[in-house]
């Protein structure tokens, strides 16, 4: 759609917070615009046909916490395929490059350290996450590549009461079609304008005035759902500037988590959602998904300071690393039946510069400073807002509806 010159509410971003923010002012009686960079709905969700054969979710896959996740009814509603089978996280493995003795040894060391992580976490101590590390302990490079999995960044950058702030029922669901697919279904009734970047949000009067690519418009209110490191850099300023808001999204850093899938030739050969990692004592390693959906292909994650370096590498570098690293788990012959499709470089996202969020140790509490409103004009939400779903895409989506409501509140409330 074009660019009103003036409305209600403006919402910057079209990722699953300003989706959700969107869907919860609809019906209110207000104008509402999404503004949305990119030329695409879903921000960091992004679902590509990688090949015929092969659907591929560029960024989030997994429902976590499905029994909690609003995207669960939302998924039902629109006709989406759950798929409830268990992640193969810790079971399915293949191959001999980590055999069950040393996998169970590993996940004794794991359940240990996050057993430590809590003790850490209930005396209210926010140290890095990497102090409850046992010391010498064979496991820590491993158990610190697996963080890297699942918050973008080594423990050493993980504040330890965030962490124990996250809330997961354990419950992983996927959607066949994808992920990213599903939230752009969610977004289609909305309005929004896409390839509209915004540069500056000029509080200083009465209204807001939104400068973008596409022109100014004037807003009464304005919902910023834009990833923590595009505020932390300025990519957007505000006027007057939001110092409390700069440094609060500087304390919640964009980790990167990356993926890759790879055709795979010959698929029917190998067990449908296998889960492929070697006994590698180091952080810099991936781990792999062999045939998710019973797809002819196998998914790679990297995350962490290792998938900084392989995006800075080139375009290429995760796919080439991962053919490399699966030779040497099960032997030379699979480099011929291997091909790259699709990789994501979300760090070189210029809308994203980064995954997801993780707060720095002595940072836990700069998501509730991120999150609140400024003069009853500027609100906040996204991922980094989420008080206890951080870092997922549910978490986002119920951001947006809470900064929406306190629009409607500020409303009611000024009128």
């Amino acid at each position: 759609m074009s660019l009103p010159s003036s409305v209600d509410v403006a919402i910057i971003g079209a990722g699953a917070a300003g989706l959700g923010a969107a869907h919860a002012l609809e019906g209110s009686g207000l104008s509402v615009i999404v503004l949305e960079a990119r030329n695409r709905l879903g921000g960091r969700a992004w679902t590509v046909q990688a090949s015929p054969e092969v659907t591929f979710d560029v960024g989030c896959g997994w429902l976590h916490s499905a029994d909690k996740n609003s995207f669960v009814p939302i998924a039902r509603a629109l006709g989406f395929e759950l798929n409830k089978d268990l992640p193969p996280w810790r079971e399915r493995a293949y191959g001999n490059a980590f055999p069950q003795s040393e996998r169970d040894e590993f996940m004794r060391a794991m359940d240990a350290f996050y057993e430590r992580l809590w003790q850490a976490a209930q005396k209210g101590k926010d140290e890095p996450a990497s102090q409850s590390l046992e010391p010498g302990n064979r496991w820590n490079p491993m158990i610190d590549a697996i963080s890297t999995y699942i918050n973008g960044c080594e423990l050493q950058d993980m504040s330890t009461l965030d962490w124990d702030a996250y809330e997961d029922s354990e419950l992983n669901w996927r959607v066949r079609r994808g992920y990213g697919a599903l939230i752009a279904a969610y977004g289609a009734p909305c309005p929004v304008a896409l390839n509209c970047n915004v540069t500056l949000i000029d509080h200083s009067d009465k209204r807001v005035r939104i400068k973008t690519s596409l022109g100014t418009l004037a807003a009464d209110k304005v919902i910023v759902t834009v990833p923590t490191n595009l505020i932390a850099d300025e990519a957007i300023r505000f006027a007057p500037q939001l110092p409390t808001k700069i440094d609060a999204a500087a304390g919640l850093p964009l980790g990167i988590d990356d993926k890759v899938t790879l055709a795979l030739d010959g698929a029917e050969a190998f067990p449908k959602e296998g889960n492929l990692r070697g006994a590698t004592m180091r952080t810099e390693m991936g781990t792999y998904h062999i045939r998710p959906f019973g797809q002819p292909c196998i998914e790679g994650f990297f995350g962490g300071s290792f998938a900084r370096q392989l995006e800075d590498s080139g375009d290429g570098s995760i796919a080439a690393h991962s053919i490399d690293e699966i030779a040497g788990f099960i032997g030379n012959d699979i480099r011929r039946k291997l091909k790259p499709l699709c990789e994501s470089r979300w760090g070189r996202d210029p809308f994203a510069r980064g995954s997801y969020s993780h707060a720095l140790p002595g940072h836990a509490g700069d998501r509730a400073v991120l999150a609140a409103p400024v003069d009853g004009r500027l609100f906040f939400a996204g991922e980094a807002t989420s008080p206890n779903f951080f870092t997922t895409a549910h978490g986002a989506r119920d951001s947006g509806e809470r900064a929406a409501k306190e629009v409607l509140a500020a409303t009611s409330g000024g009128s």
